[in-house]
């Protein structure tokens, strides 16, 4: 009997994302707290940046970000978010999207495969993602509730279950 196999990414769904950024856009325009404030947030290619007039207020634009991020089922682990930076007369934070699992991530998922995870695991680092292959279904799944409950600093997702 061949091997089953599934493949662990880390990829983001952008159409989520830019939904997410245009729903805290309104509610920071709508929003009596931030009247006044600068308070704005502008998604460019792989980058968040929400500014404000103060420290507090832009963190507070970044509270609403994560709110509408989570509710569209969008990690937070996917966030990597900056300090904020004084620039001109506002303050500005920035905010990268993460997508893709570093080599560095993948030798980690790897190594807790190996030795946490049932015996006849094989994974293989193929590019940005990672191939989890054993003889017995059961393993498989084992393995992903593993992966689930250890609190790794990439958003995983579990694909072409075969």
């Amino acid at each position: 009997m061949a091997d089953s196999s599934f493949d662990i990414v880390s990829k983001l769904d952008r159409q989520e994302i830019d939904n997410a950024v245009n729903q805290a856009v309104k509610e920071v325009g709508q929003r009596y707290d931030f009247r006044g404030t600068g308070a704005s947030i502008n998604l460019s290619g792989d980058q968040i940046v929400m500014t404000a007039n103060a420290e507090e207020r832009v963190l507070a634009v970044l509270d609403v970000l994560q709110s509408k991020l989570i509710r569209r089922g969008i990690s937070l682990k996917a966030l990597d978010v900056g300090e904020p930076k004084q620039s001109g007369k506002e303050m500005r934070l920035a905010a990268d999207l993460k997508e893709g699992i570093s080599t560095e991530d993948a030798k980690k998922i790897s190594k807790l495969i190996r030795e946490e995870g049932p015996k006849g695991m094989k994974a293989q680092i193929q590019g940005d993602e990672l191939r989890v292959s054993s003889k017995s279904r059961d393993d498989l799944q084992s393995t992903i509730a593993l992966l689930k409950g250890k609190d790794l600093d990439v958003a995983l997702q579990f694909i072409n279950f075969r």
